[in-house]
């Protein structure tokens, strides 16, 4: 019994040490752990369709599958690869491209070979959209929309461009009155324009050109309202830590 107590308290502060170590290097390294995943995470959806063209439908299905719990996936509002366009946008966008979603709706229907279930809370034209992932001739689709592509690297870039010594000891977080008007306030009339039109007014269609940049912008800015303050916590991380150990080193070598 005394042994096991006499142990207790070394095998507290032996815990106690690496925690302090582990938080001391991710204090060192955090824009590390953030931007390699997320550069990961960006890479994926774009090797989803990568997949599917060499017929590695098996893996390319579990990144679809992934990625849709996180966004609509919806084909007219979608990226698509190897095939006859990279868009295949709804009329109502008015983009003028040879082929519009209604006009391979057809073929969606008839290559997913099932309906849409009778409790889908979505319209069937929409439901399709989401469950089509490409064929040959149409190319495959990217496994996240145009936005979020869009936002996620805006992010990523905002992340690279805060990993310059330089910007990362002088750039402050961003003004709250330009977060709302370059990040928020784009993606949100652009967004809810469209998600509100038909009820409340004409029915619209954004385009990718606008969701790109929404998207980008929205993705810049939190990356600019979040790094800087993520900074500030490592900062202070680091220094706690590093008291610590030293004041340890010092009673150490005194005991020493």
């Amino acid at each position: 019994m005394i042994s096991a107590m006499s142990h207790t308290p070394k095998s507290n502060t032996s815990w106690a040490v690496r925690l302090n170590r582990w938080a001391l290097i991710w204090s060192r390294h955090y824009l590390k752990t953030l931007l390699i995943p997320l550069a990961i995470f960006i890479v994926l959806p774009f090797l989803a369709p990568t997949l599917m063209k060499i017929g590695a439908t098996g893996p390319a299905e579990a990144i679809y599958a992934i990625y849709r719990p996180l966004c609509h996936t919806f084909a007219f509002r979608s990226w698509f690869l190897f095939g006859e366009q990279t868009i295949y946008p709804r009329e109502k966008a008015g983009l003028g491209t040879a082929l519009t979603y209604e006009a391979i709706l057809p073929t969606i229907m008839a290559e997913l070979k099932r309906l849409p279930p009778a409790d889908s809370p979505i319209p069937p034209d929409q439901w399709y959209a989401r469950e089509f992932l490409g064929d040959p001739k149409l190319g495959y689709k990217v496994a996240i929309c145009q936005r979020d592509v869009a936002i996620y690297l805006g992010l990523f870039i905002g992340g690279l461009i805060y990993a310059i010594p330089r910007v990362r000891r002088q750039l402050r977080p961003v003004p709250t009155w330009l977060y709302l008007w370059l990040g928020l306030a784009p993606i949100g009339i652009d967004g809810f324009s469209q998600l509100l039109s038909g009820r409340l007014w004409e029915l619209r269609e954004s385009t990718p050109t606008f969701r790109v940049v929404t998207g980008l912008l929205f993705g810049l800015m939190n990356a600019w309202l979040a790094f800087p303050y993520l900074e500030e916590v490592a900062r202070e991380t680091r220094r706690e830590i590093e008291a610590k150990f030293a004041k340890r080193a010092k009673r150490l070598g005194q005991k020493a």
